[in-house]
């Protein structure tokens, strides 16, 4: 579906500005067709890349780490050596590749994303419906997780951007308590809709955000930030000066956040 778009895209753009519009119903049309091809496949799980630390100790805990928009689950994969986990706790890292689907904020371009965004504004206009289906994927991941012999209380959800914005809805939404939620460089979009699980209302939550952010003003983590807490969670919020991106700091206080949070189950 994704090289139809593409191809048809290729077609109508010498014809200039005027087939906007027709690129942006194509658009639409490619999403629903997407939806409609995955829906009977709503529990088959995404790809992703898996690392244990350290190699060989027996997995007892697990972290489902999602990317951001246009990235892959490559992006976040060399951050696990740098956190130098001590060699006690054997922990899976899993970083699923979202599909690719037309994107409106980049011109119908497709590319990996967990949901469409319309425009970018204060609001930024995400697919909701989109999102809950992404956090659906993220729930099959714990499942399997669960099956594999992880207490759903050491389960980790990550995400950096989009994929934060995901974690929020995954986790929040999960039937069974998890270990925690850890939010990079994010925002809340579906903080009006979500349906919040009471099992999950003491989830220890860490925020993480660059104060030079272009891409998703730091504002939009503060916001979240207010949200979780007038909510009764009690977030953990450290701001960093860096602009969309991870920075050394950033991941050693990732890393001593995994560490505790995991002692405290």
């Amino acid at each position: 579906m994704d090289f139809v778009y593409v191809t048809l895209k290729n077609f109508f753009s010498p014809l200039g500005a005027n087939c906007n519009s027709l690129l942006r119903i194509i658009s639409r049309l490619a999403i629903k067709l997407r939806n409609i091809h995955l829906e009977g496949k709503a529990v088959d799980l995404l790809p992703a890349i898996e690392l244990e630390s350290p190699s060989g100790v027996e997995v007892n805990a697990s972290v489902i780490w999602l990317h951001g928009l246009g990235a892959d689950g490559s992006d976040f994969a060399p951050i696990v050596p740098q956190m130098a986990l001590s060699d006690t706790y054997g922990i899976r890292f899993i970083f699923p590749h979202a599909p690719s689907i037309p994107v409106s904020i980049n011109n119908g371009y497709v590319m990996p994303a967990w949901y469409d965004i319309k425009q970018i504004d204060v609001d930024r206009h995400a697919d909701e419906e989109q999102i809950r289906q992404s956090a659906g994927w993220i729930h099959a991941l714990i499942e399997r997780e669960l099956e594999r012999g992880v207490d759903s209380s050491r389960i980790i959800i990550a995400g950096f951007s989009q994929g934060g914005a995901v974690s929020y809805e995954a986790a929040l939404t999960y039937q069974q308590p998890l270990a925690g939620i850890m939010t990079l460089s994010t925002y809340f979009p579906t903080a009006n809709s979500i349906q919040i699980n009471p099992v999950n209302n003491t989830i220890p939550i860490l925020i993480c955000h660059g104060t030079q952010d272009p891409m998703v003003n730091e504002s939009l983590g503060r916001k979240s930030l207010a949200i979780l807490q007038n909510l009764g969670f009690v977030p953990e919020y450290n701001s960093y000066p860096m602009e969309h991106a991870v920075c050394p700091q950033e991941i050693s206080d990732i890393a001593a956040w995994i560490v505790r949070t995991l002692e405290e189950k």
